[in-house]
């Protein structure tokens, strides 16, 4: 099964519970993501989230001086934002259960 349809659903949450951990500019979070087992996801794809959760308000940002070249761009989340990854928590954690119970009750002939 190709996981980036699963990526693409989960990402906003990968993204938010990221950085709520800690601020991170855009390449470092696409680091921390991979780091924690999703290897596959794309520099685009996280910029392209880390842009769009920031119109929303679910982000901050503020520019740091970097000793290896241009300034970075950094991300925290903002109330909205720590709301969100709760909101996303609980509707993760529901449909994880859900997906656990189909197929713990569906066995796959070997």
């Amino acid at each position: 099964m190709d996981g980036t349809q699963l990526l693409k659903g989960v990402l906003d949450l990968a993204v938010l519970a990221t950085v709520g951990r800690d601020d991170g500019y855009g390449y470092d979070i696409v680091r921390r993501l991979r780091r924690a087992g999703l290897a596959n996801v794309g520099e685009a794809s996280v910029y392209g989230t880390l842009r769009r959760l920031y119109q929303a308000g679910s982000l901050t940002s503020y520019l740091v001086a970097s000793d290896e070249g241009p300034q970075r761009k950094y991300y925290g989340l903002t109330p909205q934002g720590r709301r969100a990854v709760e909101a996303l928590s609980g509707d993760w954690r529901r449909f994880s259960e859900t997906m656990d119970r189909i197929l713990a009750a569906t066995e796959v002939a070997k």
